[in-house]
């Protein structure tokens, strides 16, 4: 009957929660409360400075006066000063553009523009100073045979890109002749030389911070033999893959060689046509593309053939183009109610993908509780007053970024209660919190709901949960919580005109409990008599508390007396000396908290080497690191004097579940490996506990027993399954106290219990040496001492169950615009 009731409440509750806040949105006007709207005129943009210049980034914003107009630099503020202030439009102005390493002005910059009603962020301008630094590649000297081709190159780095021309015997040579093709990449290209053509050449290299010549380079001319002898087509110098902007030019080059000259022809891997209006060759058969689209992404083939045969041979390569962010949904105003949800979307395309972040005037905006980021969603929970402001998505790659902007107003409702008195939290066991306040001081007779939060108190993107529950209690036990965690809470009250601010926020600790499981051991041998145990710290979700000692259990693998060995919960090694040589030991490890010990670990073998074995080194320790969903790259290093007589290394290594493969020999000085061709599915990935045992009942038995009985999760199986079951009194203060009861069944008669004593049960199964968590805590009271009381619970009993089968019957038994339940 009381879990019907708790139902029907918790859906009854939650369509009035509903109304509420539907009636108070009705309350105000459709659409987004009218406010005078803050946006930028001008933003600033990318500019190329010389040193010593002067320069303006624009900043004009438009809103309801006043307006505040604040610059940042790399994302920090900036601080004016006689070379850089701000002009009274709101623009930033610097009168000499410096460039030294202890005072530049490069760097990204943003202006932030502020009113009543919120601020905004415009978007991100670089400032780079103009630069044109030595060559990177020089032409070389080269000597080709008459009628036959000639190419030199050469490279540089600057900013802006630099202008590349050709002198030849210090005379400059024209862009494109019949012969001669200068390409702006910095490539010149001779067709059919020439006895004339044989010189000195360099390359000159010009923008408006400076100009470069490169170091001069010898064209050499052998005669041609006579008669020419025919040649197949060859590439020499064929396209490369590129990378560029949308906007930009991309240049794929080809140059072929042949008797006769060989004739080019372009291609796309994917068959579709090339853009004529967009692309032309420049000289003998390279491609120009100007304006790059995403479209001219993809393969491009070059064919160099033979003119009148088949005879012909290809090069290929992919163009990839980058594009800036630009946005396809925005985000809009909305009005919400306090304790309302407000839920923006932003998406946005370009290559790279654009990340997504939210900005709240003009400050990032940080998940936790309340707020939550999903891919291009910003949801906001439980509206409080400060959520009110302006909200920016910004979509950035490398290519650049872009920013929408949405106004959330809160409306609060003048008649609202104030917030609930008084919250006190209360431990009561490791995974239960008693939570208690007092009704607020204002509009309390009008409180219909109260919903309580709670999160998990450290660490970031905790995720807020929520429990609703009527207006006749103010107190309430959550359960279900982590063992030793700090937990954060907090209340808030629900009348028909709107919620409450939330009550003041408490922090209370659950108990610790014992670990969930025990370590995984790693065993190594360095000698013949010793073995190195180490293994890996606990999760905070697996040691349910602090770790305050390990206990190491070893023995042979014929005698069963065990030695064991108490360690400090520092420590995450111990050597183990003074063993026989070759010879199997068995060895398990169990951790403990302040509550007591847990589990140990199943007995792990270990063989340790023969005696005339040489001294064994130590295991490197390894890193991984993922190149990509397909490619590790492994690191390791060996500890010190672990090098000495170094043979070699064998690395395994197997998908989980998967056999292990044959070994890898890889040679003693190499300290990296890296294994491509990997599956998508593989992950480093712990195995995840089975499910703990469920439909937890208790029944006293007598003044000193409860019976308990539980169903076992479907998984199992045929599997072999034990049982650990918990008993404390409620409230216990002394964990040493716990009660821990092993059986294979599913039920237990727990005995020698306190008269008249509140208890709480919960059960754990243990399968494969894997455990589960605890199940839901379960409460009950053993009855009092004496036989009478005995009958009279017996008769409370029977009252029970037929007050059970009369609800059962009452709600099955309407028909007529009813609300069918079944549990």
């Amino acid at each position: 009957l009381s879990c019907i009731i708790h139902i029907h409440y918790r859906i009854v509750l939650c369509i009035t929660n509903c109304l509420i806040l539907t009636r108070l949105l009705l309350s105000v006007s459709a659409g987004v409360t009218s406010f005078s709207e803050l946006f930028f005129i001008k933003e600033p943009h990318d500019v190329t400075m010389m040193r010593r210049d002067a320069v303006i980034l624009d900043c004009q914003a438009h809103g309801e006066a006043p307006i505040g107009i604040r610059w940042l630099k790399n994302t920090a503020a900036l601080t004016e000063s006689e070379r850089v202030y701000l002009l009274t439009n709101g623009s930033l102005f610097i009168s000499e553009v410096e460039s030294r390493k202890d005072k530049s002005d490069e760097g990204f910059y943003q202006c932030l523009a502020q009113n009543k009603y919120g601020s905004i962020l415009s978007q991100r301008a670089r400032l780079t100073v103009a630069n044109l630094s030595s060559f990177t590649q020089q032409p070389a000297s080269i000597t080709v045979m008459e009628g036959s081709a000639a190419r030199f190159t050469c490279k540089i780095t600057a900013t802006p890109p630099p202008i590349i021309t050709w002198e030849f015997n210090r005379v400059t040579l024209p862009l494109a002749t019949e012969r001669i093709t200068v390409l702006p990449s910095g490539v010149l290209q001779i067709q059919g030389v020439e006895q004339a053509d044989a010189g000195s050449y360099r390359c000159v290299a010009t923008n408006i911070a400076s100009r470069r010549r490169s170091s001069e380079a010898e064209l050499t001319v052998t005669a041609a033999p006579s008669p020419r002898v025919p040649q197949r087509p060859r590439i020499t110098a064929g396209p490369q893959n590129l990378t560029v902007a949308v906007h930009s030019t991309a240049l794929l080059e080809c140059m072929a060689t042949g008797n006769p000259r060989p004739l080019i022809s372009w291609s796309r891997a994917d068959h579709k046509s090339i853009d004529v209006h967009k692309t032309k060759v420049l000289g003998n058969g390279n491609l120009l593309i100007s304006d790059v689209k995403p479209q001219h992404a993809g393969i491009y083939f070059c064919r160099a053939t033979t003119p009148g045969t088949r005879n012909y041979t290809i090069a290929a390569a992919n163009i990839t183009v980058l594009a800036p962010p630009s946005l396809v949904e925005w985000p809009e105003s909305v009005t919400r109610p306090r304790a309302g949800t407000a839920r923006f979307v932003c998406v946005a395309e370009g290559f790279p993908t654009p990340q997504i972040t939210w900005l709240k005037n003009g400050e990032p905006v940080h998940s936790n509780g309340r707020v939550k980021m999903y891919n291009s969603k910003l949801v906001i929970n439980q509206i409080i007053p400060e959520d009110d402001g302006i909200y920016q998505c910004q979509a950035e790659n490398e290519q650049g970024s872009v920013l929408a902007m949405a106004r959330l107003i809160v409306v609060m409702s003048d008649n609202r209660p104030s917030a609930p008195r008084n919250v006190r939290a209360d431990t009561v066991s490791s995974s239960a919190i008693l939570l208690a306040w007092e009704r607020p001081m204002y509009n309390s007779d009008k409180v219909i709901a109260y919903s309580v939060h709670y999160m998990k108190a450290e660490g970031l993107n905790n995720e807020e949960y929520q429990i609703v529950i009527g207006n006749d209690t103010t107190r309430y036990i959550i359960d279900d919580l982590e063992a030793g965690r700090n937990y954060t809470f907090y209340i808030v009250a629900y009348m028909p005109m709107g919620a409450s601010r939330m009550s003041d926020h408490v922090i209370q600790r659950t108990l610790e409990d014992v670990p969930l499981r025990a370590p995984e051991l790693s065993l190594t041998s360095r000698s013949p008599s010793d073995i190195q145990v180490s293994w890996q710290p606990l999760s905070h979700k697996l040691s349910r508390g602090r770790v305050s000692g390990y206990r190491l259990s070893y023995r042979t693998s014929t005698d069963g007396a065990v030695t064991q060995l108490e360690l400090s919960g520092h420590k995450t090694h111990h050597l183990l000396e003074g063993f026989q040589p070759d010879t199997t030991y068995l060895l398990r490890i169990a951790a403990a908290t302040s509550v007591g010990w847990g589990e140990p670990s199943a007995w792990t073998s270990h063989r340790t080497p023969k005696a005339s074995s040489t001294k064994v080194p130590l295991a490197p320790e390894l890193q991984l690191e993922s190149l990509n969903c397909t490619t590790v790259v492994l690191r390791w290093h060996l500890p010190a004097g672990s090098a000495t007589g170094l043979q070699g290394y064998k690395l395994s290594y197997h998908e989980e579940s998967e056999p292990v493969g044959p070994p890898t020999q890889i040679p003693p000085h190499l300290r990296q490996h890296t294994i491509g061709g990997l599956g998508e599915s593989v992950r480093d990935r712990l195995v995840p506990p089975p499910p703990p045992p469920h439909h937890v009942y208790t029944r006293s038995n007598s003044s000193s027993s409860v019976f308990l009985h539980w169903a076992r999760p479907a998984f199992t199986g045929g599997q072999t399954v034990n049982y650990t079951v918990r008993c404390n009194p409620v409230g216990l203060q002394n964990a040493s106290l716990v009660l821990y009861l092993q059986t294979a069944a599913q039920s237990l008669m727990v005995t020698d219990l306190d008269p008249n004593t509140n208890y709480e049960f919960a059960v754990r199964l243990h399968v494969d040496q894997l455990s589960s968590p605890w199940s839901p805590v379960v409460y009950q009271n053993t009855l009092p001492e004496g036989q009478y009381m005995y009958f009279i619970y017996i008769l409370f009993y029977i009252l029970y169950i037929f007050i059970y089968m009369q609800s059962i019957c009452s709600l099955f038994a309407k028909t007529d615009n009813s609300i069918f339940f079944t549990v």
